[in-house]
């Protein structure tokens, strides 16, 4: 029976640091004693235009429904990412799940490759075999190179292979600043990336419900219990509505890290990078989301009117009125002090000519948020009105004439 053991950097090893093949240098993360120490961070109600003075390389919020970056510093700057690779690593993971590739109960037998990886590791021995769902623990709360790189294999056959998938990915998502080398974030020369980007990453990762049974994990264990699991994201255990994502750190990188946070319908990404102390990577971010919760909120805007205020006269119609709806509805993150600011212009046709059919655009919805528009939604008529005929024209005078 293996030794229980206790995963994490939390606990002994660096996100992603090996003495593998890749013969890098290890490091070390979360010490044990400082799992439960609570962020040292007062809450920042700072307003938009601060700055935030966050203790990194480079860092950047993003709204996670509509992807705008509410506060930057460097976001741009290539850097060594860490373990925070992991999250296009996920992204892949999640991508084959979804497509029914295999499932998360699925046995997978460990690689020499694999099972040859150090520094932060789940300690897979070749032929080992481990279900999707405890490598995924691995990989999210233990950040396990040698689980990821399981997983990698998995999906792609090789991690060489799974690479080309990362970087082709990352082309899609448009981040243009990014080369992946390989799965874990090992570091590697080329091997570089953008807070922006990791946001992008993180964004698409977290369109994936099933992530989040794993990222906010805080303690769990693999192995019938043999092989324990710390979360190295503190903020799971100490900030509320986390919801993510990763944390990474090697002698390159310094300390990164992806948050991800999410209260009533708003969620923000965080991501801090090259931090010259975990504390930094974690008040960093803690800073940024108390910012974006204290400031911003994304809205659902539908707006209704009455009948009256949505009809359009109709010509040469079985209808002498075509009656409309708007359609869609607008999702937009606004300040805090503009929620009650949101106004609906009605631009409709003059008249229409029959026949009109349901569906067709007989007007325009502009919303606006103070003088600002923010968007447009189309007004359509709710039924159809048929073109007036002999037949229709002729049972119209037969009416009047009885009315006399």
């Amino acid at each position: 029976m293996k030794i229980k053991r206790v995963l994490g950097v939390a606990v002994c090893f660096c996100l992603c640091l090996s003495t593998s093949v890749y013969a890098k240098t290890v490091t070390s993360d979360e010490a044990l004693e400082d799992l439960d120490k609570p962020i040292e961070c007062a809450t920042v109600y700072a307003s938009p235009g601060t700055d935030l003075q966050i203790k990194a390389k480079s860092a950047v919020l993003m709204e996670q429904y509509t992807g705008e970056v509410l506060y930057e510093q460097n976001p741009d700057e290539k850097l060594k990412p860490a373990s925070i690779t992991k999250i296009m690593s996920l992204v892949l993971i999640m991508e084959a799940i979804e497509r029914r590739d295999f499932t998360p109960e699925e046995v997978v037998t460990a690689s020499e490759h694999a099972a040859s990886l150090g520094g932060s590791q789940i300690w897979l021995e070749p032929g080992e075999g481990m279900t999707v769902d405890d490598l995924l623990k691995a990989t999210v709360v233990g950040s396990a190179n040698d689980a990821t790189v399981a997983l990698a294999e998995k999906v792609a056959g090789s991690e060489e292979a799974f690479v080309e998938k990362m970087n082709q990915k990352a082309k899609e998502l448009g981040m243009n600043n990014t080369t992946f080398k390989n799965a874990t974030g090992l570091d590697e020369e080329g091997h570089e990336t953008t807070a922006y980007d990791v946001a992008l990453m993180s964004r698409e990762l977290l369109k994936y419900p099933l992530i989040k049974r794993y990222s906010t994990i805080w303690m769990d264990s693999v192995r019938n219990g043999e092989s324990e699991l710390v979360n190295t994201n503190k903020l799971v255990r100490f900030y509320e509505g986390t919801t993510g994502l990763k944390t990474g750190t090697t002698s390159g990188a310094k300390c990164c890290l992806s948050a991800s946070a999410k209260r009533g319908d708003t969620e923000f990404i965080a991501v801090v990078m090259g931090g010259e102390t975990s504390a930094d990577r974690f008040e960093g971010a803690k800073k940024m989301l108390d910012f974006g919760f204290a400031n911003y909120s994304l809205i659902e805007i539908a707006p209704r009117f009455p009948d009256n205020k949505l009809s359009v006269r109709v010509n040469n119609g079985t209808e002498k009125q075509a009656q409309g709806e708007i359609k869609g509805k607008i999702t937009k993150i606004v300040k805090n002090a503009e929620k009650g600011k949101v106004d609906t212009n009605i631009v409709l046709k003059d008249a229409l000519s029959a026949p009109v059919k349901k569906g067709d655009e007989i007007g325009t919805a502009e919303i606006y948020i103070g003088k600002e528009k923010i968007g447009e939604l189309p007004v359509t008529a709710r039924k159809e009105v048929k073109k007036t005929g002999v037949l229709v024209i002729f049972g119209w005078i037969i009416k009047g004439l009885f009315k006399l």
